[in-house]
């Protein structure tokens, strides 16, 4: 287990963070400047807090109190940075072995070829770093990491370089080398649905402390406030008034929504996430079901696969940025309702409602 409880203040920045991680890669969420990447730094040795304590399986990398401050060299933690850091004047290999200069060299020279073939890398051997594509260079570099067999693997945005074939192909590649990796992992992105996909627990920074911690369902679920909704992808957000019991009205979408979630106090904001939003053609919803309101187009966008609507909700729109709530959709929903005449119908739906506090 990593555990984590570190201040640090350059500048005008403070960070103060405390966590623990273990065998489950652990996510780090959250905005450029808010900690995520020196918090790495400082769990590898390469920043040294201003006090706090950082543990690794017991074993005392940093404690303030005690005036210990483990070397990173020693430190058995493995790091791969964002631009991947490989020598230019090492081989694949030398790179590999870098950290390896206290193994007795048949050691070295085997965990090499077993990084090397994990990677499937082994034709790359003799080559330099300025010759590889950048997906070969994320995967030497991540076998550098692992050769130093570390008790903690620390991934600052890892393919944050990569274009989208290869992010897919080496997020599976990390995801099954993860599966039987036994330490503890950090993995750093601002790629929503990637660290969902990789890490099955998230912490949300937030101006250099930690906003939310938890399994990443119930993060993305009950955020705990309006901010980490936004940088856990929430688009739609309204300022609240509780009517009654499990009614609130939504000052800034023009309507009252009944809510399943229950609430001890009077809530600050209410919100749903984009892709919880349904449309559609009028008199295709149930009449039964709740919280459905005519809505008119204010504009749209499209990717490959979906379909991202802004709707204005009780009337038509002024202009293009003249909208309540961004819904978004797959293409054949879309087709199913696109040349209809508006008004459309939105439905929030009770249970995908959720409220946040001051």
């Amino acid at each position: 287990m990593l555990e984590v409880a570190i201040e640090k203040t350059v500048s005008d920045f403070r960070l103060d963070v405390e966590f623990t991680a273990d065998a489950a890669p652990l996510g780090l969420l959250g905005p450029s400047g808010s900690g995520k990447s020196m918090t790495l730094r400082a769990i590898a040795g390469l920043e040294t807090p201003d006090r706090g304590r950082i543990a690794l399986h017991g074993r005392v990398l940093f404690d303030s109190a005690q005036r210990i401050n483990v070397p990173a060299s020693q430190r058995r933690v493995g790091m791969l940075f964002q631009s991947y850091a490989l020598f230019p004047h090492l081989t694949v290999a030398e790179n590999i072995a870098f950290g390896l200069h206290r193994v007795p060299e048949p050691e070295r020279a085997r965990r090499v070829i077993r990084q090397l073939s994990a990677a499937h890398s082994d034709d790359l051997v003799n080559r330099y770093p300025v010759s590889l594509s950048g997906g070969e260079q994320q995967r030497v570099a991540l076998a550098r990491a692992l050769a130093v067999e570390p008790e903690a693997l620390l991934l600052d945005e890892p393919f944050s370089a990569l274009d989208t074939h290869l992010r897919s192909a080496l997020e599976r590649q990390l995801r099954d080398t993860l599966q039987t990796y036994k330490g503890a992992t950090l993995f750093v992105s601002h790629n929503l649905e990637e660290a969902y996909r990789v890490c099955g627990e998230l912490v949300v920074l937030e101006r250099g402390s930690v906003a939310a911690r938890g399994p990443k369902e119930e993060v993305f679920r009950h955020p705990p406030t309006l901010e980490v909704a936004r940088l856990t992808g929430c688009k739609n957000y309204s300022r609240a008034l509780r009517k009654t019991d499990g009614l609130i009205e939504a000052l800034d979408w023009g309507c009252t929504v009944h809510v399943a979630q229950e609430f001890a106090k009077p809530p600050e904001h209410v919100a749903i996430r984009a892709h919880h939003i349904r449309v559609h053609a009028p008199g295709a919803a149930q009449e039964k079901r709740e919280n459905i309101f005519p809505c008119w187009l204010a504009a749209m966008t499209e990717t490959p696969f979906r379909v991202t609507l802004d709707l204005r909700l009780g009337g038509p729109p002024a202009n293009p940025a003249d909208f309540h709530v961004q819904a978004e959709v797959f293409k054949q929903e879309w087709e199913a309702f696109r040349n209809v005449p508006q008004p459309w119908q939105v439905e929030l739906s009770p249970e995908r409602l959720f409220l946040l506090p001051d």
